[in-house]
């Protein structure tokens, strides 16, 4: 089961399985470490809920709850395995 970007809470993470936007801003992403396998972990929420703040390999972005609704990943724990079943055939990841 996929889960939305959008709804991570702070402090979770998931590992990218789709990036459901237009071209142009599917390419910008990308070039920024949002492609299939990154794992991105949502750092904080602004007090109203948009926009949220995603972290990755020492680098934070803030995107749109628009944007980041299109984003689709699998979640996983703390420890890096998936909690999710996915395209990943539900196998834990070590």
């Amino acid at each position: 089961m996929q889960v939305r970007l959008s709804d991570l809470k702070p402090g979770e993470t998931a590992v990218i399985e789709e990036v459901a936007l237009p071209e142009p801003e599917r390419q910008l992403l990308m070039r920024f470490g949002f492609y299939d396998g990154a794992e991105i972990r949502c750092s904080q929420r602004a007090p109203l809920g948009d926009p949220i703040v995603y972290s990755w390999d020492g680098s934070e972005i803030a995107l749109r709850v628009e944007t980041a609704c299109q984003i689709l990943g699998a979640r996983i724990n703390n420890v890096g395995q998936l909690i999710e079943f996915s395209r990943y055939g539900g196998q834990g990841r070590s």
